[in-house]
């Protein structure tokens, strides 16, 4: 029996400029759907795990289109919940060497926003569960959203569920009166797996290191005193893992991971990601990866199960759309060496 893997937060219709045309040059959005759990829970899906996502849902054909898309990957959606509000929006530009990609949210009013404590009947969600995924950005949209993913994360824990959560750190959603430290730190109270990049470390949990993220280049010794730290911060984690992005144009990025557990830190090997199609998703599937190998391999595998996650979101990276449209064994190819990119006959 697989392990049953849960995933909390939200989903929106995702509407997209043609290739990498800006945003209205042509009468033109292309309609998909995405969102950092949803984008987990396909993920999971699609690596042969039980995965469910829970959410919140408006009653209209919008959400009703979205719910068929990711039942289409496997994914259990029994457990949204729905309620009133609409099914938020983002629309999205990607950027071409110089000019990065660009995000719109349209998603005030949404269902998951609207929502709060009582919403979900934790007690069915987790019934069964093995391991439980959030991230910072459902909290980032409301007070009441934020006190929602508190309780989800709480009741998880009571429940005896690995939790695991992607800080993911959105400034342009954090705009309803609390610093994200205040709530984040409350959430990873709960957590056992961390899952961030050094701005989610800072701007979410006041874990900083002096690092900058523009120049292209990574020191590696910063990521070792960042995961040391907050590990040292907050003691009860079981692993931290940090994403590692050298972004010399949207469309040449250099990527990587690393690690930190009981057994001291990790590093990923290094790819070099040339022509990026659509990088939008990419921390999704590194944490998914990093869900599904620690959860395969076992937590005596922390090295595999970086590479693992690193190798996905490599891969992430050559498909349009959010989710991870990838199989265990292409994740494995390209974690085993073989970057070849060659014909399969």
């Amino acid at each position: 029996m697989s392990k049953r893997v849960i995933t909390f937060g939200e989903m929106m219709l995702r509407l997209g400029s043609p290739g990498h045309e800006r945003l209205f040059q042509s009468p033109m959005l292309n309609a998909t759907f995405g969102g950092s759990e949803g984008n987990a829970a396909v993920a999971l899906a699609n690596y042969g795990l039980n995965s469910a996502f829970v959410s919140v849902f408006p009653k209209n054909e919008i959400a009703d289109a979205c719910v068929a898309e990711m039942r289409r990957f496997g994914v259990d959606t029994s457990l949204i919940a729905r309620g009133p509000g609409r099914m938020g929006i983002y629309f999205t530009e990607v950027g071409s060497n110089q000019r990065g990609s660009t995000v719109v949210y349209d998603r005030d009013n949404s269902a998951i926003a609207n929502a709060g404590p009582g919403a979900v009947d934790w007690k069915t969600v987790f019934k069964g569960a093995d391991w439980l995924h959030v991230s910072g950005i459902t909290p980032a949209l409301t007070e009441s959203a934020a006190a929602l993913t508190v309780e989800c994360v709480r009741e998880a824990k009571a429940a005896g569920v690995t939790v695991s959560c992607d800080f993911n750190y959105r400034g342009k959603l954090w705009k309803w009166g609390k610093k994200p430290s205040e709530i984040m730190r409350e959430v990873v109270k709960y957590t056992d797996v961390a899952i961030a990049n050094e701005e989610d470390c800072q701007k979410c949990l006041d874990v900083t290191i002096d690092v900058d993220v523009t120049t292209g280049k990574l020191d590696v010794k910063k990521y070792e005193a960042l995961t040391a730290k907050m590990l040292e911060t907050f003691p009860h984690l079981t692993h931290c893992a940090v994403s590692l992005r050298e972004s010399k144009s949207a469309d040449h990025n250099g990527w990587g991971g690393c690690l930190r557990d009981k057994d001291g830190f990790k590093l990923s090997r290094r790819y070099e990601i040339t022509d990026i199609v659509d990088r939008v998703g990419g921390g999704d599937s590194f944490a998914s990866g990093l869900i599904c190998g620690l959860l395969t391999y076992g937590y005596g595998q922390a090295q595999k199960a970086l590479e693992f996650a690193v190798a996905a979101s490599a891969l992430k990276h050559t498909i349009p759309g959010d989710f991870n449209r990838v199989t265990v064994a292409e994740v494995e190819k390209l974690a085993g060496g073989d970057a070849s990119g060659r014909v399969q006959r």
